[in-house]
């Protein structure tokens, strides 16, 4: 994009705020895992810095898991800044197939895997910190690493991640 996303003028709002206000109607708390220094709106969330800039996803997923697991929180909808047509029917169809499998994590597919997309334990911050200090960074290592259900869903709007300026139109 060329620029931060999470301030992204999107629809009368920035995406961080749209993607908080989805996520806030069916998870409580709700953490956002920012940049050192990166401007935030407000939001009805609690932001946690990452320690370094551009480190990935998985540290920012296991940052996020430990603060979900501190908060006594068993499960984590994970899911990424760039996706503002995110809705309560995705979070709700995989929480409820979370609640059917005991798998660490559980994914959308729709001909690929939606990584932040999805239902993770929150124990799953130790798993991450060994894997990052292995030198695996990418959350796909984390998903082959544990146990992983994939629920197979046609291709649907809430799973757009916007990455380009053409993506917006």
């Amino acid at each position: 994009m060329g620029r931060d996303k999470a301030t992204l003028p999107f629809d009368g709002a920035t995406m961080v705020e749209r993607v908080v206000a989805a996520v806030s109607q069916r998870c409580s708390p709700v953490f956002v895992i920012a940049a050192p220094g990166q401007p935030l709106p407000d939001l009805d969330a609690e932001i946690l810095r990452d320690e370094v800039r551009g480190v990935g996803p998985l540290v920012a997923t296991g940052r996020g898991l430990r603060a979900v697991a501190e908060a006594g929180v068993d499960r984590a909808f994970v899911c990424a800044v760039d996706m503002p047509y995110l809705s309560t029917d995705l979070i709700d169809t995989l929480a409820a197939s979370a609640e059917r499998v005991p798998a660490d994590i559980v994914l959308p597919w729709d001909g690929r895997d939606h990584y932040l997309a999805g239902i993770y334990r929150s124990t799953l911050a130790d798993q991450i910190a060994a894997l990052v200090h292995d030198g695996r960074r990418s959350m796909r290592a984390l998903a082959e690493s544990v146990d992983t259900q994939r629920i197979v869903m046609e291709p649907q709007r809430a799973l757009t991640n916007v990455n380009t300026a053409a993506d917006l139109a």
